[in-house]
Parts: C-alpha cells; structure tokens; sequence
C-alpha cells in the first residue's frame, strides 16, 4: 500500500516539466543551478531526477542528498520521500526510526500520504512502539482529506475495535467511502461484510458515508 502511495506522488512530481524539451529533456542544468542556490523546490525536483535517472544518470544517494536540502527547508514532499527512502533503505541506511522523523514531520504539515504511512508506523510498531490509538488518529487525520487507503483502515480498526470503540456501521462507512473514491479492491469486502451487519447498521453506516463524503468535501473546497 505504502509503495502505491509512494508512486503516486512520484508520478504527479515526474509531470513537473512535461513537454518543455531541452538537450537533456529535463532541464538539468537550470534545475541545477536552483538548487544550489537554496531553491527547495528545485532540491526536491533534482532528487527525482537522480532517483529515476531523468535526464542524469540514476543515483539514489544522490536523490537523498536533494531530497534531505528540501526537507531540511520544511518541503512537505521532501520530507515524506526522504521517510519512504529511509524505511526501505534507498540511498540511506535502511531506518524505521528516521523514516518515522521524516513521516512525522510531514504529516503535521497535512501531507496525508505521509500522515497514512506514519499510521502503518504505529500499527505495525515500525520505528516507534505499536500503538494502534496513534495509528487510527494519523489515518483518519488522511482519511478526513480523502485518501482512500487510510479510509480502509479506519474502516478496518473500527471494525475490529482496535485504537477506536468498535463501531460496524462507522467501520463500514468508511470503507463505502474508500470505494466511492476509488479503490475498488474492497468490493468483496463490502460485500462480505453486508451479510454479517443488520439491516439498521447498513442503513445506518450509508447515512454516514454520505454525511462523511459531504463534510470531506466542504474541507477541501476550504
């Protein structure tokens, strides 16, 4: 889950560009000449550049290094793939606890996907002690601005009770919510779970699902 989070942001940053061609296709040097003078946004894209070998040879060290500048300045983007790379040792030691650093401090700036990660951290006592409380805050946190993975697993914790009183139809409702925005791998779950739950605990979840869709749009209209 956390790598398909992972290159969905590597994908909306890889489009930083798209189309302006020069001699290396990636305005390299420009970039470049950016970041050295401190541009937190140009370290950030230069990282990319190294990590994927666009219009440079691939260096994954040297990605971190660019990464960490932009990070180091409080880029949002740089601080969660510095975790990612922490956590699965890419150009850095491999780090549970400096991936969680790295997470935490983008999380508190609202970045859900590290907000997400930061709660597979908790519940997976990655880095810091299992804790499932921290974990379901971290995910609804994520949740509440519409990524759909955290939406499955504060749908999940609600529904085993775990870090959150047990609760069917708000486990439910949240997981109605992730396959409305997308992820079609719950389907069966949904499916599944409709047969264990009374007939007032659907309704009662769908109602939720609506009101949650509702307020989670209003925020990001905000």
């Amino acid at each position: 889950m956390k790598q398909i989070s992972f290159l969905l942001a590597a994908v909306a940053l890889l489009c930083v560009g798209c189309g302006q061609k020069s001699e290396k296709g990636w305005h390299f040097e420009a970039k470049k000449i950016k970041a050295e003078q401190g541009d937190a946004e140009a370290q950030l894209n230069l990282g990319w550049m190294y990590y994927y070998g666009a219009g440079v040879p691939q260096n994954y060290e040297e990605a971190a290094k660019w990464f960490r500048k932009a990070a180091e300045q409080g880029n949002a983007g740089a601080q969660f793939t510095l975790g990612f790379m922490y956590e699965n040792g890419n150009g850095v030691p491999e780090d549970d606890a400096e991936a969680v650093k790295w997470y935490r401090k983008a999380a508190e700036q609202g970045d859900a996907m590290a907000q997400y990660n930061l709660g597979v951290m908790y519940a997976e006592g990655e880095g810091v002690p299992q804790d499932f409380v921290e974990a379901a805050k971290w995910w609804r946190k994520a949740a509440e601005q519409g990524n759909d993975w955290a939406q499955v697993k504060l749908g999940g914790v609600y529904l085993l009770g775990e870090g959150v009183p047990e609760d069917y139809a708000e486990g439910y409702a949240w997981v109605l919510l992730a396959k409305a925005n997308g992820h079609e791998e719950v389907g069966e779950v949904i499916s599944d779970l409709e047969k264990s739950l009374t007939a007032e605990q659907i309704e009662k979840g769908q109602a939720r699902a609506a009101e949650l869709h509702r307020l989670i749009e209003q925020k990001s209209a905000e």
